[in-house]
């Protein structure tokens, strides 16, 4: 007796979900899995974090900062049009700087020296953890080697993003009163940034994945950068020695 046919319930053959359930689903999962939920940054927005414990921060973030023009470029590269390409080269642009514009790399090391560090050792990279190098060079290797849609897609945490920076502002000016208040530049401008670009990427996602298999790799990519960004925290929370703050 021949055994039935199962059907295949794999995602390549199921029908793909609405745009606007789709759209849902990319903003839920932003939203549940962003690193604003990570002890270490309520930690810090609550005003209790010492001052080596946000230096620390700072220099391993910035590890983070300068990796977002490769990236970006990586994701340039795999753009098949000049208005795309134009587009994207503006977010290499926003943080490399522009003529008139020093960028948001520049208003990073600005934070550092408004923090009492020096810019050489935010550039040394001497100070970076381990954990937070791994982190960095996962996300940066999904860019290069994942098709553009997971590219793109992966930046997706930029639909919360400036939520973050208008908390961490407050939170800043109100706890952390010995920074510079021109230290919080960077944050100041990807309110503004952030909003843009999760726009942007949002549409081109949208219009992209127009399969179940697509939508769930667009999906998958966009949870691995919120895991990027929650084990970059993970190894900045227990510190150099493996203990926790």
């Amino acid at each position: 007796m021949t055994a039935p046919t199962l059907p295949d319930l794999s995602t390549g053959d199921r029908l793909p979900w609405p745009e606007p359930e789709f759209e849902a689903r990319l903003r839920e999962l932003a939203t549940s899995r962003y690193h604003d939920r990570h002890p270490f940054n309520q930690r810090m927005h609550q005003g209790r974090l010492s001052p080596d414990e946000l230096r620390r921060w700072i220099v391993n973030r910035f590890h983070y900062q300068r990796h977002i023009p490769v990236k970006d470029a990586l994701i340039l590269a795999k753009l098949d049009r000049p208005d795309l390409r134009r587009a994207w080269l503006r977010r290499i642009q926003d943080h490399d700087g522009r003529e008139g514009d020093d960028g948001g790399i520049e208003r990073w090391l600005r934070l550092g020296e408004a923090a009492g560090l020096a810019r050489e050792d935010l550039w040394s990279a001497e100070h970076v953890l381990p954990g937070v190098r791994f982190a960095v060079q996962g996300y940066v290797d999904l860019c290069r080697n994942r098709p553009v849609l997971e590219a793109v897609a992966s930046s997706l945490t930029e639909l919360v993003a400036p939520t973050i920076m208008v908390t961490r502002i407050g939170a800043f000016q109100d706890h952390y009163s010995w920074i510079e208040p021109e230290g919080l530049a960077y944050f100041e401008r990807r309110v503004d940034q952030g909003t843009r670009d999760g726009r942007e990427a949002l549409a081109l996602v949208l219009s992209w994945a127009r399969t179940r298999g697509r939508q769930q790799a667009a999906l998958d990519a966009l949870a691995y950068k919120c895991e990027v960004l929650w084990s970059l925290l993970d190894a900045v929370a227990l510190g150099p020695d493996g203990s926790p703050c």
